[in-house]
């Protein structure tokens, strides 16, 4: 009889302890260690051995193996196509994570739905049941149109018995609906669990490895933001996609934060409505629709988000604090970074921020993480301060430094391009000594050095 234990498991990094520990000493989370029971068993009944999925490896040349890179499934939904990077790989494992009711159950049976047209798919719920889903598909079948045949639904949460039905209906595409409610029996913790969510993803990794299917895993995501279970499970994964976006809000973003197959850090764009998620094909016409013209404290930024130039509003609004210590509170941008921007310009223009809180919000929902949407930050922040409007055919470029200079991003010309396609007339970049070439006509570019000359061009005050 197999002898059984308990011990403590970080569910952020995977750390094992013997004891309780209030804080990991591995990744300094707090409550993050779980108890756990495991069974003494022996190493060959364990993992893959047991499942009898496994193929036997064979040494060869590199010039030998050939690559299944360019046999992609088709995705007809062209925003999720672009996230994987062209296509659904054969024998990929692709974990989708979000917040609860963002979307990622809706979104990954419309794919279903579109691939098994031409894919035998294999969609399992454990969450849901088969009428649940039936219901949903119902409702996001487009009208005169029925349902795919190749596609078929099951609920189950036993990995055994999945692996079983696997192996009758011999799918192309298995969707995992969630891998938080797959278990395995011969081990003693619960559906949930940092034993129970690893092991069942390295038995399904060797199964999309050794049978060449596709395997899509939706997953939960804690309150700080992270995939739930150990760090270990987006090293398991050959991509890891988030389906970003506030629930009040329409627009979704998938983003690809690693990608075995394609460019890292890609978005699909899609909106919300009544009739399941509808990919934006024009993302920056979108997140500009409803911009107000010549208000104070709102700018436009160009980020570029993988191969994908975004024109998006930027507003500050600047207020006298009225109780104690000023408050600075961004939306859609980094809590340090609009520290450091409220910094600079206090220290480089003189302007007294101290005692104002400072309010900034990135319209649409998304969030910006690269430095190139410095400046228009804070020519938002200064424009509201002043009560001064900006002019609205003008786009803002550049990371700011900590000396008030302008630094030059990466894919400058691709960004002015998107600019002056959307009909803006003049960017404001950074002054660089390389003359970028393939610069579009029809837009003014205004080469700045430093924050305090991209504020007096901006606001109109030292203008010659």
């Amino acid at each position: 009889m197999a002898k059984s234990f308990s011990r403590y498991v970080c569910q952020q990094c995977g750390r094992v302890s013997a004891s309780y520990m209030g804080k990991c000493p591995q990744c300094n989370s707090f409550n993050s260690m779980v108890e756990e029971m495991v069974n003494e068993e022996p190493a060959a009944k364990s993992s893959v051995a047991k499942s009898g999925l496994g193929t036997r490896s064979r040494p060869q040349k590199i010039g030998d193996v050939t690559s299944s890179a360019e046999h992609r499934i088709a995705v007809p939904i062209g925003e999720f196509s672009r996230v994987l990077g062209g296509g659904i790989v054969p024998g990929s494992l692709v974990l989708i994570g979000g917040d609860p009711g963002i979307g990622k159950s809706t979104l990954m049976l419309q794919v279903t739905m579109e691939i098994s047209k031409g894919t035998k798919t294999l969609y399992i719920t454990g969450e849901e049941s088969e009428q649940q889903i039936k219901m949903r598909a119902d409702r996001l079948v487009i009208k005169g149109e029925k349902l795919p045949e190749n596609l078929f639904l099951v609920n189950e949460t036993s990995l055994p018995i999945i692996f079983s039905h696997i192996k009758e209906i011999q799918p192309d595409v298995v969707i995992v609906d969630s891998i938080q409610t797959v278990f395995d029996s011969d081990y003693e913790s619960s559906a949930g669990s940092v034993t129970q969510v690893r092991e069942c993803s390295a038995q399904l990794r060797e199964l999309a490895k050794g049978q060449n299917i596709s395997i899509f895993l939706i997953g939960h995501v804690t309150k700080e933001g992270v995939i739930a279970g150990p760090r270990v499970l987006e090293h398991i994964v050959d991509t890891v996609l988030y389906l970003e976006g506030d629930r009040y809000q329409s627009f979704r973003l998938l983003r690809s934060v690693k990608n075995r197959f394609g460019p890292t850090s890609e978005v699909g764009v899609f909106e919300m409505n009544g009739s399941g998620l509808k990919e934006v094909t024009n993302p920056s016409e979108a997140f500009l629709s409803e911009r107000l013209f010549n208000a104070p404290g709102s700018s436009i930024a160009v980020t570029v988000e993988g191969t994908r130039p975004l024109l998006v509003e930027v507003q500050g609004l600047t207020s006298p604090a009225q109780f104690g210590n000023a408050r600075r509170t961004p939306n859609g941008v980094d809590h340090n970074r609009l520290l450091m921007l409220a910094a600079v310009i206090t220290r480089r223009l003189g302007l007294k921020l101290v005692e104002q809180d400072i309010f900034v919000n990135v319209v649409g929902g998304i969030r910006i993480d690269e430095p190139a949407a410095d400046l228009a930050i804070a020519i938002a922040i200064t424009s509201s301060y002043k009560d001064i409007p900006l002019e609205a055919d003008t786009v803002f470029i550049g990371e700011v430094g900590l000396a008030g200079e302008l630094r030059m991003p990466p894919q400058i010309v691709i960004r002015v391009k998107e600019a002056q396609k959307l009909g803006f007339k003049k960017a404001v970049i950074p002054h660089s000594s390389k003359k970028s070439e393939g610069m579009p006509k029809g837009i003014e570019i205004i080469e700045v050095r430093s924050l305090s000359q991209a504020i007096d061009y901006a606001l109109q005050t030292k203008r010659a």
